[in-house]
């Protein structure tokens, strides 16, 4: 007699979100660099964006969303085995920034890792853990977002410096059993994952520096309309796919949480899979471009005002240097 296997699914116990106390506004990047509340907002959409304290970490940042996500979902330090940490600004080159975030909240067990794919890092991160959870290696992972963005911007390119932000996000996912016939769509947790790269990019979106490089750690550069081309190709190609492999359409989802990288390429990317820009949860104007770290962010604000409610159809989807870009469809 053959002996079934159980098989898991990733469902959300919960989410959290910290941002640093500093916020930076227009009107007072303005007066460090030659630009102006109207040309940011314009070009961009972003009004605000909060930036670390002197000596506040990454890992800082990373602890306070993670235990928010943790204390949402009434779980404990020995409730999780797997930490998986998206971040391109890690405290040290290493040890690994998860590993700190762990020590920090009292996890003895399982690994932690941090995951370097920038902007896509959440994503990429979710992936991994929900295939970690999926194989039965893990019953409690932590997913984070996190990022000091302030730290490797140049302060006088204005192309630049007045998009970024500092912030965490944090996710927590738990190992359910899969019950029998409960399969597809309306099942609760994470339905797929879409990862995708192309290196040949590379020098469209980039930091100059680092440890086998230049030994620095380097400025962000970019060629900002080479990258919203991109963006909105790529990102509107893997949102289909992630419809496409669940036999769903635009008018199913009741939400989608993008990368918030810029107004204008979320706006570009709803108008190219032709869906309702009210269904496309925004918070670039008051959070700027935090990386990693955006999408969480903005998954746990709408959870926190109530627009995202258990049960509800959510695509998130991001892009990042690279490029790297992926999508994950998730049923809360």
């Amino acid at each position: 007699m053959t002996r079934s296997l159980t098989r898991f699914r990733s469902v959300i116990a919960g989410v959290g979100g910290y941002l640093p106390d500093r916020v930076l506004t227009n009107a007072e990047l303005a007066q460090q660099v030659d630009t102006s509340d109207e040309w940011i907002v314009e070009r961009s959409g972003i009004r605000q964006r909060h930036i670390a304290a002197v000596g506040e970490l990454t890992s800082d940042l990373a602890f306070h969303a993670a235990s928010r996500a943790m204390a949402q979902a009434g779980l404990g330090p020995d409730d999780i085995d797997l930490i998986v940490l998206g971040t391109a600004t890690p405290d040290q080159t290493f040890p690994a920034t998860a590993a700190k975030v762990q020590a920090r909240l009292g996890i003895t067990r399982g690994a932690a890792f941090d995951i370097q794919a920038v902007c896509s890092g959440f994503v990429y991160a979710l992936a991994v853990a929900d295939n970690f959870i999926k194989a039965g290696q893990s019953k409690g992972a932590l997913v984070i977002g996190a990022e000091t963005f302030s730290r490797i911007l140049d302060w006088t390119d204005r192309t630049t410096c007045v998009l970024f932000g500092d912030g965490a996000g944090a996710m927590v996912l738990r190992a359910e059993p899969e019950a029998e016939g409960d399969a597809g769509a309306t099942q609760r947790g994470v339905l797929s994952t879409h990862l995708h790269a192309d290196g040949r990019h590379q020098d469209l979106l980039y930091v100059d520096g680092g440890p086998s490089s230049t030994q620095t750690v380097g400025h962000v550069r970019m060629v900002g309309k080479e990258v919203f081309r991109h963006a909105v190709v790529n990102l509107a190609a893997v949102v289909r796919e992630a419809l496409d492999a669940n036999g769903l359409t635009a008018d199913d989802i009741d939400w989608i949480v993008p990368h918030q990288a810029n107004q204008r390429i979320l706006e570009g990317t709803a108008r190219k899979l032709g869906v309702d820009p009210a269904k496309v949860i925004m918070t670039v104007d008051h959070h700027g471009n935090t990386s990693a770290a955006s999408v969480p962010l903005a998954f746990a604000e709408a959870v926190a005002d109530g627009r995202i409610r258990p049960g509800q159809l959510v695509l998130l989807e991001a892009m990042g240097g690279g490029f790297t870009w992926g999508s994950a469809l998730v049923r809360v």
